[in-house]
């Protein structure tokens, strides 16, 4: 048991920051947080004299502990036999030792949404997963979604390097409603051998793309332009689907009325990277403030490794420089994932009932010069300066 006492406590939530406040940890969650919290003569207490103590962070996009730091050789984001492989699970090539893992904990990230690559149209099954532990298993909240994209990585990767469908952005599309009319159908053969009492035969990608159109499986689509996120606007509405979010969104502010009127959340980033590829051209840190104005749940992730995941929140500074509003800018990376991911029970906020992930900051959080001083995951301290 362990008391984080007269610490500058940034809730996350309507509550706001608790000058002074103590947080109360126990049997691996939050027991308490306020200013008069009766601390219990058994608990540890960690004096954090007066520096902020916020959520541990929650990056919503990551391929941290599948597409390993320093063997990229090794990556097993991307399986490319097919464009569409629904029926994988990022679970399965998860790594819980992978070194950007330990150093997501360093940086005070305490969970990411685990991340199939972008190279197929339809990836397979995502998970959020928290960045400590013994095994993948152990480590997981909940699978979060189904990976889509969109744009010019499918087109290469099939298209012009392996010489198949899909070759255009029209192809892409294609092929996604392609997929999920597929599992429309599934459903319907499905229900009515259930329903004659009747054998059938499953197949598990079907299955699991099922679960997008029955409304039990987010979809998340990679797209970069403000073009191919219309599309993605355009097939969700065409079938329905109405859990979805945009990830990376590097086009989005340009069409943030969309993303508002539409309640789809935008997950972006990584911003600190160049225009590599045309569909980058307008890339810029302004995009999270924008779409913050216009009404929009904002995340911002790093897409780990592409940025090293230990520096989500320089990402989050580096935003707050363009236009973010700090009151804004901790819910990015803390509850306003934490909800996109289906995960706020857990993580997040730093409210009773929830896991006891946190951060001690020796330093305001998103300044270059300041670093997590002490991190908890689940309770137990991973790093204490």
């Amino acid at each position: 048991m362990y008391a984080i006492v007269n610490g500058d406590v940034r809730t996350a939530t309507e509550e706001g920051t608790v000058e002074g406040g103590t947080v109360l940890v126990e049997n691996g969650g939050i027991a308490a947080v306020g200013r008069d919290v009766e601390i219990p003569d058994e608990a540890r207490e960690i004096d954090a004299e007066g520096k902020p103590v916020t959520p541990g962070l929650v990056d919503a996009h990551s391929h941290a502990g599948v597409n390993e730091w320093g063997e990229p050789e090794d990556s097993d984001i991307n399986e490319v036999s097919d464009p569409v492989t629904p029926e994988v699970n990022v679970l399965d090539g998860f790594h819980p030792r992978d070194e950007e893992l330990a150093h997501a904990c360093r940086g005070g990230v305490t969970t990411v949404s685990a991340r199939m690559g972008s190279a197929n149209v339809i990836g397979g099954i995502i998970c959020s997963m928290k960045t400590y532990g013994e095994t993948a298993d152990g480590m997981q909240i909940r699978e979060d979604g189904m990976k889509a994209a969109f744009g010019e990585n499918p087109k290469r990767i099939h298209g012009k390097e392996r010489d198949r469908a899909p070759t255009t952005r029209p192809g892409v599309a294609a092929t996604l409603r392609q997929a999920l009319m597929s599992a429309e159908d599934y459903i319907e053969r499905r229900d009515a051998s259930q329903g004659n009492d009747e054998p059938f035969e499953r197949d598990l990608g079907m299955q699991n793309l099922s679960r997008v159109i029955e409304g039990d499986l987010p979809l998340r689509v990679h797209a970069h332009r403000a073009d191919d996120i219309m599309t993605v606007f355009r097939i969700a509405a065409e079938f329905e689907i109405e859990d979805l979010s945009i990830e990376h969104a590097t086009e989005g502010h340009l069409i943030a009325e969309e993303f508002a009127t539409r309640s789809v959340p935008a997950v972006v980033g990584p911003s600190l990277y160049s225009g590599a590829k045309y569909e980058l051209s307008n890339i810029t840190f302004e995009t999270p403030g924008i779409l913050h104005e216009a009404g929009v749940q904002v995340a911002i992730q790093t897409d780990a490794p592409v940025l090293p995941q230990k520096h989500l929140d320089v990402c989050v500074g580096l935003a707050i420089r363009e236009g973010l509003s700090k009151e804004a800018a901790l819910a990015t990376v803390t509850r306003n994932p934490a909800e996109i991911l289906g995960i706020r029970d857990r993580v997040g906020t730093l409210e009773k009932g929830t896991d006891a992930d946190l951060v001690v900051w020796d330093g305001e959080p998103f300044e270059i010069s300041t670093s997590p001083e002490r991190v908890f995951i689940d309770g137990e301290p991973i790093v204490e300066d």
